[in-house]
């Protein structure tokens, strides 16, 4: 460990900064003192983190161009997640993302990208002019959730491109479902492809003995997690690590200024310092009472109607993350929306649903007593809906297709749109969209413009609209129209 890991040096600065208490001619405008508004509770709210919420100043360094506790701070980032170096991220992985691709490739260069990624992933394709080749993810039988593409998936786009500027991966998925990334990295490493995964879930892998490995420690070169996810920082602040010189980390770095703000939030910058102190010095015992939570809440589930899903496959290769817990109903009573809803009316919010599946979240956080209260709550819908009288449905995982070909043909993004219509979903199918259709959360297009619209991606926004779920990018809301692009 590095003999300064015990510090926050970042965070210890604004401290210091605040104790003096010196007088603000600079911005921010409320000059780090009260937020009146209606009641006393605002201004005790606000009043100790605005006292660090302070601009680029001799003492608090500069994000853009660090010489001092923030470029220590980064530097203790790397160290305590095995990086060469790493970057603080107050736009969130999105930032790093977008960074990542506009670092490695130029207009209509080629990358390799796993079809179900983050929006964030589209836009810096298209940020970025290139072209990208979709690898076809795996789908778990059991689940049918979508995983990373499998490693012959990987090696067929490789020897078809072996021109690709990189491959891009996503793991783990919303679900908590990690795939094993040895392969794929070591795949991609013997052609001379850099390795850059959006790992925006995963910032506590490797941190215990029950958590998947992290990416970086299986020889990614560029990886973005989102610390603000599963670790304490606030909401926005991230970390990009890279290492090895197969990507330039001084472009990275540069496009980084670009992407984000030239005014970056000090409390943020701060959390992540103390998020990064937390890992590293107190080790498996920060997570001791989130995964007691979570042991507890899939003991007490086990067999009751409402229960969770496995923590493993029987059939396909992926370890599940312990604080991710995906609820369903074994008897198809309720939907993932239904189940969420009953859930937030006693207290308890998810982080997202779909149509079968409610995913909670647990982190640093969490308290063993968060588990005790999910437990009564989930007990309480059981005996509202009589659920332990009803038999359970062996339900299919949905429509899953398999792919002509595990990777698509080149795809180009343009920053400038085309002409588009709006015409009937039900009309749509073969024609290309002209707009973003992403459920949000989790935010991975269903389609992207310039994409080709298919029966079963009809047939899955029909199910949406029924189930009433948010989506972004869509001009009619409510799915019954689509844009696409006009013919010719």
């Amino acid at each position: 460990m590095n003999g300064n890991a015990d510090r926050a040096p970042l965070l210890e600065a604004l401290l210091m900064h605040a104790e003096r208490r010196p007088t603000s001619f600079h911005v921010p405008g409320h000059k780090q003192r009260e937020a009146k508004y209606r009641t006393d509770q605002t201004d005790s709210l606000y009043r100790d983190l605005l006292a660090i919420d302070v601009t680029e100043l001799s003492d608090t360094d500069d994000l853009h161009h660090p010489e001092g506790v923030i470029a220590e701070a980064e530097r203790l980032v790397a160290d305590c997640f095995g990086a060469e170096e790493s970057c603080l991220l107050v736009g969130g992985s999105t930032s790093g993302n977008l960074a990542m691709i506009l670092g490695v490739c130029e207009p209509g260069e080629l990358v390799l990208v796993q079809r179900n990624v983050h929006k964030s992933v589209i836009h810096g394709l298209i940020l970025a002019g290139a072209q990208a080749v979709f690898l076809s993810p795996v789908i778990d039988p059991e689940t049918g959730l979508a995983l990373a593409p499998s490693p012959s998936t990987v090696m067929a786009a490789i020897e078809r491109y072996p021109e690709a500027k990189a491959l891009f991966l996503s793991n783990p998925n919303y679900y908590g479902h990690s795939s094993d990334l040895r392969d794929h990295v070591a795949l991609a490493h013997r052609y001379g492809i850099p390795v850059l995964v959006d790992e925006a879930h995963g910032p506590h892998f490797g941190r215990h003995s029950s958590f998947p490995t992290s990416a970086l420690s299986l020889g990614a070169d560029a990886v973005v997690q989102s610390a603000h996810k599963m670790l304490s920082a606030m909401t926005m602040g991230a970390y990009l690590h890279m290492q090895g010189d197969r990507v330039d980390k001084e472009s990275i770095r540069q496009y980084l200024r670009m992407v984000q703000s030239s005014s970056p939030s000090y409390p943020i910058m701060a959390s992540l310092d103390l998020a990064r102190w937390q890992v590293q010095t107190k080790g498996e015992e920060l997570f001791h009472s989130a995964l007691a939570a979570a042991r507890n809440i899939r003991e007490s589930l086990g067999t009751s109607p409402i229960r969770t899903l496995l923590l493993q496959s029987p059939r396909v290769n992926w370890q599940g993350d312990p604080l991710k817990i995906v609820l369903t109903d074994a008897t198809a009573t309720l939907s993932g929306f239904e189940l969420r809803d009953e859930l937030e009316a006693l207290g308890c919010l998810a982080e997202m649903a779909d149509d079968r599946y409610v995913v909670l979240a647990l982190g640093t956080g969490t308290r063993e007593e968060d588990g005790d209260v999910l437990i009564r709550a989930v007990r309480k819908i059981i005996h509202k809906f009589g659920l332990e009288r009803k038999a359970y449905k062996e339900t299919s995982p949905g429509e899953v297709q398999a792919p002509d070909s595990p990777y698509s043909l080149p795809a180009r993004f343009s920053r400038h749109s085309l002409p588009t219509e709006p015409i009937k979903l039900e009309e749509a199918e073969g024609r290309i969209c002209g707009e973003w259709i992403i459920p949000y959360p989790p935010g991975i297009p269903e389609l992207y413009p310039g994409e080709i619209i298919t029966a079963a991606a009809i047939n899955r926004l029909k199910q949406w609209r029924i189930q009433g779920s948010r989506i972004q990018g869509a001009e009619d809301a409510e799915l019954k129209r689509l844009r696409v692009v006009v013919q010719g």
